[in-house]
């Protein structure tokens, strides 16, 4: 089971945000998850009924879920997909691997807009950073071969605005409070560079359980921070991790709701059991948990 799946706010498009990615990803798949129900909903809800709640996309075994909602929120570059273009995955053949990459990006820029322009850095023979036609941002890199072996897409948390700085213990943190937890590497800036201080962290990733992770401090001054608009869903064992999570995690108690959850570093989460799909087909499942702060399986 993946432990952590990243969610994005979809402003009433999931279903055709999770097709378009379906077609521009290689073996990749959407669908429909849930849907809302006819009786129940919330005033703001109330034209959703009968649509899609939940798309799943699938994308080279990494599960990501579009949330079919209104323009309440929306993804910003503070949560990102990192997507590696590794030449071992093409047979050693950096060619076919930069192809791919460049097709992918023309898919993305196509509508969107570029953040960083996919070109040669000091890091990499080919990288770049782009913010799809449904807003969400993507980093497209060609992988040194050399280097350890990360998966093919890795979400990547950018801490600036309010949370400036803070990556380092961010990451701590989480390292912390879930069970089978890895620091990879982590590069500080060594220099004051725009917002960052010496000590920020210019590159780090990390992992939970099988899933790996990155982190950075902003480099440059940022008006965006973390929002609802891309958020991580925690799927839980039982009521026991729930509790565990939800009180290790929770730093804002006017956010909670539904399972949601913000923490002390802004970071938005779900804090779900692992059946929700299934819970949610309950009679009324809808209406019982739309009051509920932390989830309460028994209570669905």
């Amino acid at each position: 089971m993946q432990k952590i799946v990243t969610n994005i706010w979809s402003n009433r498009n999931a279903e055709e945000a999770g097709a378009f990615y379906a077609g521009v990803f290689p073996n990749a798949r959407s669908w429909v998850e849930s849907r809302y129900p006819f009786e129940g909903l919330l005033e703001f809800q109330q034209g959703l009924a009968g649509e899609p709640l939940t798309v799943g996309v699938d994308i080279d075994g990494e599960r990501i879920t579009l949330i079919n909602a209104g323009d309440e929120f929306a993804p910003n570059p503070s949560v990102s997909l990192m997507l590696n273009f590794d030449p071992l995955d093409f047979d050693g053949d950096a060619v076919a691997a930069r192809a791919q990459l460049d097709t992918i990006w023309e898919a993305f820029a196509d509508g969107g807009s570029v953040l960083m322009p996919l070109q040669e850095y000091p890091f990499s023979a080919r990288y770049g950073w782009v913010q799809d036609r449904y807003g969400v941002s993507w980093q497209l890199m060609l992988t040194d071969p050399e280097g350890d072996p990360r998966p093919f897409l890795i979400p990547a948390l950018m801490f600036g605005g309010p949370v400036q700085n803070r990556a380092a213990a961010a990451v701590d943190r989480y390292l912390e409070v879930f069970e089978d937890t890895e620091l990879g590497q982590r590069v500080p800036y060594g220099q004051p560079t725009g917002p960052a201080n010496e000590d920020a962290v210019m590159f780090s990733d990390f992992r939970i359980g099988e899933q790996w992770f990155m982190a950075m401090d902003s480099g440059v001054e940022q008006d965006f921070s973390f929002t609802c608009g891309m958020s991580l869903e925690a799927r839980c064992e039982d009521q026991a991790e729930i509790d565990r999570l939800w009180e290790a995690l929770s730093a804002v108690p006017a956010a909670e709701q539904c399972g949601w959850l913000v923490d002390a570093f802004g970071m938005n989460w779900q804090i779900v059991p692992k059946n929700m799909g299934e819970l949610m087909e309950r009679p009324n499942a809808f209406q019982h948990l739309m009051p509920m702060k932390k989830i309460i399986i028994s209570d669905i």
